[in-house]
């Protein structure tokens, strides 16, 4: 009862109509199918039956065609399809070979040979997309790129870069990023398009940062099917940014189980010395996890899930700072009367009075507070005649994305799928009593989680109408 009382609620906020003879609407994260059923003669075929099946599940999608023979079937997840098409006193139309990537919406004319249902026409080569209703232009990262391309950090915003016009831009100030978002996030300009103009989209829902429109983190490339950058002359639908729109799809489970293992390492013991560096990089990262997704019931309940652990380490930058000395804890500041510590010789007068200089700059103990003496035994001593110190702050990440999916097609006429990502980063702030003591409380820490969740139904309520609700 919850169950179906939650896709009733679902179905009542996403209220939207597709009808067959429309080429729009479908969810941002799909795809879609149109064209025109004909005879030999060029005649259209009203209500011959279309069949659509998404090879990796199973999962049908079905409809009809119109009076004026056209289809449209939405809301199709990407991957491979057969497609068949039925009609009276027409043989059997298979098409197989039909590839949808992520916000395709191409037309597939059929044409229909007179004779028997029972003998068939099979196409089994591969078809060409061509999209006839959309004019903006869109390149596709598919799963093999993102798999195989080296990316630094495993950071699929860099993929972004591959669509072509996009460079990382970095605006005057380069306040856009920073302590404020999520450590990984970027600002790429995309046609000349504004640093923060493009609206990233995780399996239809938006997943950028409202503070400052850039991305928020996206889950590790294993799990990511494919995703597209579409730009210049974009559809209606997307209408949040101007400058372009980057769609990403989780992979969801297929029966056939699938999945992985991996760890990528990075460390003075495998990389190669930087031309005329002294030695490696002092960069240690660990990434390591696995994927993993299949069948809970054939042809129904699929499920995928994935991890990834990011660790890492580095030798810190030098920091230089003056502590005072022990002759000057004990009120002895006599070395700011010549200039090794100093551009010019310095003469201490009593702050209180305004009166004469200490004799040698040697304050006496009774004028020293009591609070900074006792602050002092908290910064470490140093051998420096001027108490100069030099040291680093590490500032050691940790970072743990996990990513879960679930798709049901419920019946011939529902399906519903659900996906959670959590990126959770800790950075902890450094404080060392015994050794830097007050000095590391200069590094602030970072601790940042970022939680998205997205809930998709699809009804389809007879040949000619379909509603699609996300949340």
């Amino acid at each position: 009862m919850r169950i179906k009382i939650g896709i009733l609620l679902l179905t009542v906020i996403g209220l939207i109509l597709v009808y067959p003879n429309s080429a729009h609407g479908q969810a941002v994260n799909n795809a879609q199918i149109h064209g025109t059923v004909v005879d030999p003669t060029g005649a259209v075929v009203p209500g011959a039956n279309i069949q659509a099946t998404h090879v990796a599940t199973g999962k049908v999608q079905s409809t009809v065609t119109g009076s004026s023979g056209d289809y449209v079937l939405t809301n199709l997840a990407v991957g491979a399809y057969s497609l068949e098409v039925k009609a009276t006193g027409f043989e059997r139309y298979v098409q197989t070979g039909i590839v949808l990537q992520v916000g395709d919406n191409v037309d597939l004319g059929v044409t229909m040979k007179v004779g028997a249902v029972s003998q068939s026409v099979e196409v089994n080569a591969g078809t060409t997309m061509v999209q006839t209703q959309d004019t903006s232009i869109s390149e596709v990262i598919d799963q093999r790129r993102i798999d195989d391309l080296p990316l630094n950090g495993r950071l699929p915003t860099q993929l972004v870069i591959l669509a072509g016009a996009a460079v990382n831009f970095v605006p005057n100030g380069g306040d856009l990023t920073g302590s404020k978002n999520y450590l990984n996030s970027v600002t790429i300009s995309v046609a000349g398009g504004e640093a923060n103009g493009i609206e990233y989209l995780l399996d239809g829902a938006d997943h950028d940062d409202p503070f400052s429109n850039v991305n928020l983190p996206l889950p590790p490339p294993d799990a990511l099917q494919e995703f597209s950058v579409q730009t210049n002359g974009l559809s209606a639908r997307y209408g949040v940014h101007p400058g372009a729109t980057a769609n990403f799809v989780t992979k969801s489970g297929t029966n056939a189980f699938h999945g992985d293992l991996f760890e990528f390492v990075r460390n003075g013991q495998f990389n190669a010395r930087l031309y005329g560096a002294a030695a490696e990089d002092s960069l240690r990262r660990n990434q390591f996890g696995g994927t993993a997704g299949g069948a809970i019931k054939k042809d129904k309940l699929f499920f995928f899930g994935g991890y990834q652990g990011t660790r890492l380490r580095t030798a810190p930058g030098t920091t230089t700072s003056y502590v005072p000395t022990a002759a000057a804890i004990q009120g002895n500041f006599s070395a700011l009367e010549s200039t090794p510590c100093l551009s010019k010789a310095r003469t201490l007068k009593d702050p209180f009075t305004g009166g004469p200089a200490f004799t040698g700059n040697i304050v006496p103990t009774t004028l020293l507070n009591a609070a900074a003496l006792k602050y002092v035994t908290l910064v470490p001593s140093s051998a420096d005649s001027c108490g100069k110190i030099q040291y680093g702050i590490p500032t050691p990440q940790n970072e743990d994305q996990f990513l879960g999916r679930m798709d049901w097609t419920i019946n011939s006429k529902q399906s519903f799928y659900g996906r959670y990502f959590d990126s959770d980063l800790q950075a902890p702030p450094v404080y060392n009593p015994a050794g830097l003591g007050l000095l590391t409380t200069t590094a602030a820490g970072n601790w940042e989680r970022v939680q998205a969740m997205v809930l998709g139904h699809t009804w389809s309520f007879s040949p000619t109408k379909i509603n699609s609700a996300h949340l």
